[in-house]
């Protein structure tokens, strides 16, 4: 119960902040319905507001949702039956249905339907809110949301950054973003720096 107020609040800033860029009530809906990825549809509508391309929102949304390569392998073999049922069921995986249903060292799959399926609904329940309402509620700033999207993405990173490793390549990250937001238009710092940490890892 705990984690269930985050997906709400969340969903309700991301219908406030798809609604201030332009996206209409039900494309914002589709949007959260299909997608299930907050950080990365707080990303992408973030890099159009500012004024950056489509291109720029989907790579930067993208580079982001990387992460769930990994996790996805490692929580693999909880899925059963045939391919459709475990492509569905994997849609599932979120951070923090991976991180319940992992706890114990070894991954349960009905915690990760079960509270990945809770997600999923608050996410939609808040985005439906934010975008119906909007008007009503405001603007994101107004509640400090604005300042929030930035923490929520400090709090995805901040788990990888134990290592010497991670904190040079977050570190380079940032300097990128602080040397092209001047002179390039609005995502592509995001998607450099993503890069330049991507190519770091692989090498």
């Amino acid at each position: 119960m705990p984690i269930a107020i985050g997906p709400l609040l969340f969903g309700i800033s991301f219908g406030l902040l798809a609604k201030r860029v332009g996206m209409g009530p039900a494309a914002s809906i589709v949007f959260s319905a299909t997608t299930f990825a907050g950080s990365a549809q707080l990303a992408a509508v973030s890099v159009l507001g500012a004024g950056g391309s489509v291109v720029a929102a989907i790579v930067a949304a993208a580079f982001l949702n990387a992460r769930y390569m990994p996790m996805g392998i490692a929580a693999a073999f909880v899925f059963r039956g045939g391919w459709w049922r475990r492509l569905l069921e994997a849609q599932l995986i979120v951070d923090e249905s991976w991180a319940l249903a992992g706890r114990g060292g070894r991954f349960r799959r009905e915690v990760l339907i079960a509270v990945g399926l809770l997600i999923y609904v608050l996410w939609i329940a808040g985005t439906v809110i934010g975008a119906v309402a909007g008007d009503r509620l405001g603007k994101p700033s107004d509640y400090g949301l604005d300042a929030a999207f930035a923490a929520l993405f400090l709090g995805l990173a901040a788990p990888t950054l134990r290592g010497r490793r991670a904190r040079v390549a977050a570190a380079l990250g940032g300097a990128i973003v602080l040397l092209l937001l001047p002179f390039t238009p609005a995502g592509v710092p995001l998607v450099a720096a993503s890069a330049a940490c991507l190519l770091g890892l692989r090498r």
